[in-house]
């Protein structure tokens, strides 16, 4: 059974003290057509409970000046979070914070790196062991979004003859797909500031499992509204891959904006082992 989030602010007044002191490391990676500037909110309130935050730009994301139609496999994209796992010391472990397809990244960080990684947080994310390696892992993990019809806008960046390169949400379906229970605000910035994703970096994300694969603590949250990565698809990838910890969000599948002091209240649960 998992714990469920509330969205009343009320109960979540002192979120930002929980765990006050402790100093957790968090690493926070965005989904697609995001950057590092989603995790705003999350970022503040970590920060100021005593916590380091690092919200990374994964390539052609964010302020990384890369062209997504240049970025062509998953290792190139997931670069800079790989750079970072890489630089920390031998001893030190940090909290690594999935949203989305940044789920992905967190995947092939376990299997590379994970003596460095204290735990997992996957919030609303793909959370697959081995990436996009079958048929039932496309089925899982790819948001399936035809039932709203054609909201997707695909850039062919090698030609009209070529598979497509990048893919972004067309904005008049943003709203509504992505922060549906999320402040106006917060879905009028990201109209502004989203990019086209590496489609194909994405379609190449398959993973072998590493040493320490199965020594990592993951803990997936579950978000209740989301109209992107469905309850099925939330509910399959547990099955098959179970997290030692399942949290419950009633929010869409932006909880960063549309509850971020219950959202800080699960990170934190989630590092200190809380059920």
């Amino acid at each position: 059974m998992g714990e469920r989030e509330g969205e009343s602010e009320s109960n979540n007044n002192n979120d930002n003290n929980n765990g006050k002191g402790s100093g957790l490391e968090f690493v926070l990676v965005h989904g697609s057509s995001h950057g590092g500037w989603c995790w705003y909110k999350i970022r503040t309130l970590l920060e100021t409970s005593g916590h380091k935050v690092t919200c990374l730009d994964l390539k052609a994301s964010g302020i990384d000046s890369s062209d997504p139609n240049t970025i062509l496999t998953f290792d190139h994209y997931n670069q800079p979070l790989t750079n970072f796992m890489a630089s920390l010391p031998p001893n030190q472990k940090v909290v690594l914070v999935g949203h989305s397809a940044g789920g992905l990244s967190l995947t092939d960080a376990i299997h590379k790196y994970g003596e460095k990684i204290h735990v997992a947080v996957y919030v609303a994310a793909n959370m697959l062991k081995y990436g996009f390696s079958t048929d039932q892992d496309r089925k899982d993990g790819e948001p399936d979004l035809s039932e709203y019809g054609d909201v997707s806008e695909l850039i062919y960046g090698l030609g009209p003859d070529q598979t497509p390169t990048s893919v972004i949400i067309k904005p008049q379906f943003q709203s509504m797909l992505m922060y549906n229970t999320s402040p106006i605000e917060d879905s009028t910035l990201a109209k502004m500031v989203v990019r086209p994703a590496p489609l194909r970096a994405f379609q190449d994300a398959t993973f072998v499992e590493g040493p320490c694969s199965d020594s990592v603590r993951r803990v997936y949250i579950k978000t209740l509204q989301d109209r992107v990565i469905k309850q099925e698809q939330q509910d399959a990838m547990i099955r098959r891959w179970p997290p030692s910890q399942i949290f419950l969000s009633d929010t869409d599948h932006s909880p960063a904006f549309s509850n971020p002091r219950g959202l800080v209240r699960l990170l934190l649960q989630a590092a200190n082992g809380v059920n």
